[in-house]
C-alpha cells in the first residue's frame, strides 16, 4: 500500500523551499529599504538645490552669475600668523613712535632754555627753537618728525648741534660689541649648565647639589648689575689689575664689562632651564628612550634639547633686551662710549632729541627681538604657536 505524503510545512527548516522563500523574503526587504534610502537622497538633494538657487537668485529675481560671488579661500596657519605678527609689529612701532615724540612736549617748560640754561640769551633761544621746529603746532611737528623719520633723520643735538644719527651711528657699535658677546656666554653657560644641574639632581637625587645650585643661582639672579659692575672694578682692576678699569681699548677691555652684564642673566637662565629639562625628563618619549638604552648623549641632545627651544628661545629673547637695557648703567661704570653712556649724558644736559631718539632705538631693538622670537619659537613649534595664536 503506498503512503501518502506528509503535507508541506512553511515553517520546517530543514525544507529546501522554506529556506528559499526566506531567502526572497529577506532580498525584498533589502531592497525595499534600498528604495527608501535612495528615495531619501533624492530628497535631500532637491531641497539643497532648490536653498541654492534662492542664495544664487538676485533680489531682482535674475540668477546670478557665477562670476558675482567668488568662491573665497581662507588663508593658511603660516599666513595667517605671518600678517597677525607683522600687524602687532607696526602698531608698537607706530606707539612708540607717538609716545617718543610726545616725552619733550609732556615734559614742563622749554626744553631749549632748559638745555642753554637760564641765562642765555633770549635770542638764541628763539633761534634754536626755530631751527628745532618747536616754534610750529604740535600737528605740523609730528608731521616733520614722521618725514624726518622716514628719510633716517632723528634731529639735531641741542648740547652738540650735530645730528643724532651721526651720534647713534658712532656709538651703536660700541653697545652691540658687549651685548652680543655676553648674550652668547648666556646660551653657551646657562643652557647646558641647566640641563647639567636637571639630569643630576632629578628624581629626588642629590639633594645638596640641588640646594647648593639653587642658593647660588639664585643669589647670583638678586644682585643688580650696576652693583655687579662695581665689585668686579674693585676686585679685578683696583686690588688686582688684572684687566683695564675704564675705557675701550684691547681685547682685555671687554672682559670686565661681558661678565658683568652676563652673570645675573645666566643665573636665571639656568634655572629656568633646569626646571623645564626635569619637565621634559619626565614625558614618555624621554622614558622610552631610556628603555631603548640609547647613549645619554642622543637621548640629552637630540630627544631633550630640542623640546626645550620654545622656552629658552623665549627666555632668551627676554634676555637680550634686559642686556640691552642693562648696558646703560654697564657702560656708565666702566666708561664704555656707547649708547647708555649717550643717553645718560644727554639726560644729565637737556638734549631732550638726544634721550628721544636713543629711547627710540632701545625700544625699536626690543620689539624685533621679540618679533623675530616669535617666528623662531613657531619655526621650533609651530603646532602650539602657528595653530594656537
Amino acid at each position: 500500500m503506498r503512503k501518502t505524503p506528509a503535507p508541506h510545512d512553511p515553517a520546517d527548516p530543514a525544507d529546501p523551499r522554506a529556506t528559499a522563500e526566506t531567502i526572497r523574503a529577506t532580498a525584498e526587504t533589502n531592497q525595499a529599504a534600498a528604495e527608501t534610502v535612495r528615495a531619501s537622497a533624492e530628497t535631500a538633494r532637491d531641497t539643497a538645490h532648490t536653498a541654492r538657487g534662492g542664495a544664487d537668485t538676485a533680489p531682482g529675481g535674475a540668477e546670478a552669475s557665477p562670476a558675482a560671488s567668488p568662491r573665497r579661500t581662507a588663508p593658511g596657519p603660516w599666513t595667517a600668523f605671518t600678517l597677525r605678527r607683522t600687524g602687532r609689529l607696526v602698531a608698537s612701532l607706530a606707539a612708540l613712535v607717538t609716545a617718543s615724540f610726545a616725552m619733550i612736549h609732556l615734559i614742563p617748560g622749554d626744553p631749549v632754555r632748559t638745555a642753554l640754561g637760564p641765562t642765555a640769551d633770549p635770542a638764541l633761544v628763539e633761534a634754536r627753537r626755530q631751527a628745532l621746529g618747536l616754534d610750529r603746532p604740535v600737528p605740523q611737528q609730528f608731521g616733520h618728525y614722521l618725514a624726518e623719520l622716514f628719510q633716517g633723520r632723528l634731529g639735531e643735538s641741542i648740547g652738540a648741534g650735530l645730528p643724532v644719527s651721526d651720534v647713534i651711528a658712532a656709538r651703536l657699535p660700541a653697545t652691540l660689541s658687549i651685548a652680543l658677546p655676553a648674550f652668547l656666554v648666556v646660551l653657551l653657560t646657562a643652557v647646558p649648565g641647566g640641563m647639567w644641574a636637571a639630569v643630576l639632581t632629578r628624581d629626588g637625587r642629590r639633594r645638596r647639589g640641588e640646594v647648593a645650585f639653587a642658593s647660588v643661582t639664585g643669589a647670583l639672579a638678586a644682585v643688580p648689575e650696576f652693583l655687579l659692575a662695581v665689585a668686579l672694578v674693585a676686585g679685578f682692576a683696583v686690588t688686582f689689575p688684572l684687566f683695564p678699569v675704564a675705557s675701550r681699548g684691547g681685547p682685555d677691555s671687554y672682559v670686565l664689562p661681558v661678565v658683568a652684564l652676563s652673570v645675573v642673566p645666566a643665573a636665571a637662565l639656568a634655572r629656568i632651564v633646569r626646571v623645564e629639562t626635569l619637565r621634559v625628563l619626565g614625558e614618555e618619549y624621554m622614558r622610552t628612550a631610556a628603555a631603548k638604552r640609547l647613549p645619554a648623549r642622543l637621548r640629552y641632545l637630540r630627544h631633550a634639547l630640542p623640546n626645550l627651544l620654545a622656552s629658552s628661545l623665549t627666555v632668551g629673547g627676554l634676555t637680550l633686551m634686559a642686556l640691552l637695557t642693562g648696558t646703560v648703567l654697564v657702560e656708565n661704570v666702566f666708561a664704555w662710549p656707547g649708547l647708555g653712556t649717550t643717553i645718560v649724558q644727554a639726560i644729565t644736559e637737556k638734549d631732550y632729541p638726544m634721550v628721544q631718539a636713543v629711547v627710540l632705538v632701545y625700544g625699536t631693538a626690543a620689539l624685533l627681538i621679540t618679533f623675530a622670537v616669535d617666528v623662531a619659537v613657531a619655526v621650533a613649534d609651530p603646532r602650539s604657536t602657528v595653530r594656537g595664536s
